[in-house]
């Protein structure tokens, strides 16, 4: 990867699913001295924050609000370990800057591997209205810190690419404060900290890194935490080719968090080199995980179509993630891609069916 970067795996945690209970243990086992519960989730589980460094510098970050997202608390469980194996990573950077992260602040979610709480909210829609324990938590905390800086961690869909053919591994957003989308001076503080990770990255991630839409979001947690004067910063780690367990975007954004934590400790809230912000890409939505191209029905009358496939993650009973194929769309695909694709011309549609049915599991075989 990068010398000055020695990438290494947290080993107890290797899978994507991360056990609540096993993370709590994990970290009371080794991070006593740095951690501290800071409130409860709607289940009554606890919600641990781990503090490091003393700097003057105050970033706040926080992992899983979205129970299903685990790559940002695996990206930081492997930081741990890299700063194990080389203090000197972390010495001079800890002395600049103290960093509260917020492991799983949906730990109810996170243990069903579902995006929302345990009563289907929605925590990143509902920083106005306040009907979730965990966003009351994380504002608490936010609001009350005097913080410089926000690591907001997200994962995003497969869906996504940079360019209409490499996938948007790792994206980034500097949120609006407004509908207007104005370029106040949060944002450029925040866009200075993107561009300084996008130029560290681009090097070992070149064509794979995006920006995300500045769309004005109401109700979400990082627009309203810019509005309110922070500036803020979104990562959101996505797809990397053949690789739907996210192995790679988990090195990846390992590196991305430390460059992020390295930025803001060499800037101190400067704009440096904010406008190479706009030289990133945008996500632009253009893939399916697999289309079955020229697909003929076994119907009365001709009919051929495009059928297009997307993987859902379910939790097995053992509490192992499984990739489930299930049809999104079919019809004439053309405008879309496949990051794979199986032309079905001169081969027979096989199922109890005549025609797939929309947000169903695949039940049908090609031969």
């Amino acid at each position: 990867m990068t010398n000055s970067f020695p990438y290494s795996q947290n080993p107890n945690f290797p899978e994507r699913y991360i056990s609540p209970e096993k993370l709590f243990s994990y970290l009371q086992d080794n991070y006593s001295d740095y951690i501290k519960e800071v409130g409860k989730s709607s289940l009554g589980k606890p919600i641990y924050m781990l503090t490091l460094g003393n700097g003057n510098i105050k970033v706040a970050a926080w992992s899983q609000m979205h129970g299903n997202e685990s790559t940002a608390t695996l990206a930081m469980l492997d930081l741990l370990t890299i700063f194990e194996k080389n203090p000197e990573l972390q010495d001079k950077l800890f002395s600049l800057i103290q960093l509260d992260f917020i492991f799983m602040l949906n730990p109810d979610g996170s243990e069903a591997w579902t995006r929302r709480n345990a009563y289907d909210i929605d925590i990143n829609r509902d920083f106005i209205r306040d009907s979730s324990i965990e966003i009351r938590v994380l504002k608490s905390i936010v609001l009350n810190g005097n913080y410089s800086y926000l690591l907001n961690l997200h994962d995003q869909r497969t869906i996504f690419t940079t360019d209409g053919i490499h996938p948007a591994t790792l994206s980034f957003l500097s949120p609006s404060e407004n509908l207007e989308r104005d370029l106040t001076e949060n944002r450029k503080k925040s866009m200075a900290v993107i561009a300084a990770i996008y130029m560290q990255l681009k090097q070992i991630l070149p064509n794979r890194i995006a920006k995300y839409t500045d769309e004005f979001y109401p109700t979400s947690s990082g627009d309203n935490f810019m509005k309110s004067g922070i500036p803020s910063i979104l990562f959101e780690g996505g797809f990397y080719e053949n690789d739907l367990d996210r192995k790679k975007t988990r090195e990846y954004y390992t590196h991305a968090l430390y460059f992020a934590l390295k930025a803001i400790s060499v800037l101190k809230g400067d704009t440096l080199s904010y406008e190479t912000y706009f030289d990133i890409p945008q996500n632009r939505e253009t893939h399916f995980d697999l289309i079955y191209r020229n697909v003929k029905l076994n119907t009365e009358f001709e009919c051929i179509m495009d059928i297009a496939v997307q993987y859902r993650e379910i939790l097995d009973d053992d509490k192992n993630l499984t990739y489930q194929p299930y049809v999104v769309e079919v019809g004439d695909l053309n405008h879309k891609k496949g990051w794979k694709e199986i032309d079905c011309t001169d081969k027979k549609f096989i199922s109890l069916k005549k025609f797939p049915k929309l947000d169903s599991l695949v039940d049908f075989k090609i031969e």
